[in-house]
């Protein structure tokens, strides 16, 4: 397997494919690298060098107790960077991992990087707060860690259903993405994936989002079920200067499956642009 080693001795696992401008993939909670699969092979094809990670306690990455904060997961995403000595980067980042690209951004700069994709991202702040009044109570993330805490293999199983959009009317429901979801939440570390939900719920992006001067490219669904958009790509497309919008009408929170046609074709006229 492709691992870099941390700072801290976590292994982080990669795949590394193709040649040519790099693109470095962060993947949602539970998931893995290979959330991806669809978008990195196409971009693959067409001339890119394509890079994804798990996240530490995700996938094949090391379970650790500790580290596991959006601070920590942007450390990481820069270690790798680095020691692949990647330049002119596109991150893209769904949800959490746009969260991870987001802080990133913040935190390490961008000489390294030429554009930027948030798909499904949780920035600026998904909780419930005073400053924050359009976001989701506390009780809704406390939900979601004791169901992860006491079942979560029903619950990853379960979670696929809006994830997806498969409660919506006329939604064709594939079980081979149901359990492709399952087995990729199934391999990552609980303890990790407990401690994500506050990284994910709990951290204000705010003035990440502000520091963020390359082409930034903002994809969400309006009938996303896991981050509105409302308080999300709404918000984050005011914030980030410059950046372009893309509403997807009727799309839940895992439109690069549910529509990976439509959002490869848009990935890749943002890269050609």
């Amino acid at each position: 397997m492709s691992v870099v080693t941390t700072a801290d001795g976590t292994q982080i696992y990669y795949k590394d494919w193709g040649a040519g401008q790099p693109v470095v993939f962060s993947h949602g909670w539970p998931l893995s690298a290979d959330a991806w699969d669809g978008q990195m092979v196409f971009l693959g094809e067409r001339g890119y060098r394509v890079v994804a990670h798990d996240r530490r306690s995700h996938g094949r990455s090391s379970q650790t107790w500790d580290g596991n904060h959006m601070d920590q997961y942007a450390d990481d995403l820069a270690e790798l960077i680095d020691k692949l000595d990647l330049k002119e980067i596109v991150l893209v980042g769904h949800s959490t991992g746009g969260g991870e690209v987001t802080r990133y951004l913040g935190r390490h700069g961008t000489s390294r990087v030429a554009k930027a994709v948030l798909v499904g991202a949780v920035p600026p702040l998904m909780l419930k707060t005073q400053a924050n009044p359009g976001g989701l109570p506390r009780e809704s993330f406390d939900d979601i860690r004791k169901a992860t805490f006491d079942n979560r293999a029903q619950f990853f199983k379960d979670l696929t259903i809006p994830f997806y959009g498969y409660n919506r009317e006329g939604a064709k429901v594939s079980e081979g993405i149901r359990d492709f979801f399952w087995l990729q939440g199934m391999l990552g570390g609980i303890k990790g994936q407990v401690d994500c939900i506050k990284a994910f719920s709990e951290t204000d992006f705010t003035e990440d989002l502000k520091k963020i001067d390359v082409p930034t490219l903002i994809v969400h669904g309006d009938d996303d079920q896991i981050v509105p958009i409302g308080t999300s790509a709404l918000m984050s497309s005011k914030i980030v200067k410059g950046a372009i919008l893309k509403i997807y009408q009727g799309a839940p929170h895992g439109l690069a499956q549910t529509h990976q046609d439509q959002f490869n074709a848009d990935l890749l006229a943002f890269l050609q642009s």
